[in-house]
């Protein structure tokens, strides 16, 4: 698939053409080239990198890190060693985010099962009233 327009890519990633031009911006993403009238115009390569950075963003990757991995993609000097390193590291920050989302589900719970009477005015939610106690 080669000469995709900038509305093609998108279309054909499921993304919006500003975020297309956004990664553009951060020189994630390079045109092939320009049509006469000045359209951008992406190649195969485009279209597989697109992909690429969707699926690691979907892995809770941040722009720079996949930055540093499409470079390591390109690199005669990166090493597999240095994928896994970074791999481990992510695994690491979402073990992280996984002991926190307990604590609020912890929290949470406790909360709903303060609110026992349904029929109370909002006002008197025990809930809000912890939350954001009145006077």
């Amino acid at each position: 698939m080669a000469n995709l327009t900038i509305g093609k890519l998108a279309k054909a990633c499921d993304v919006n053409i500003d975020t297309i031009r956004y990664y553009e911006g951060l020189d994630l993403l390079v045109p092939e080239g320009r049509t006469a009238s000045g359209y951008r115009v992406y190649n195969s390569e485009s279209l597989n990198r697109l992909k690429f950075i969707r699926q690691m963003q979907r892995l809770d990757f941040t722009l720079d890190e996949i930055k540093e991995m499409l470079a390591l993609r390109v690199s005669d000097a990166g090493k597999c060693a240095d994928v896994r390193k970074q791999a481990e590291a992510k695994i690491t920050l979402v073990e992280e985010k996984e002991k926190e989302l307990k604590k609020i589900k912890k929290a949470l719970k406790e909360l709903v099962v303060a609110c026992e009477n349904k029929d109370v005015p909002a006002s008197e939610c025990p809930i809000l009233e912890i939350l954001y106690p009145k006077g």
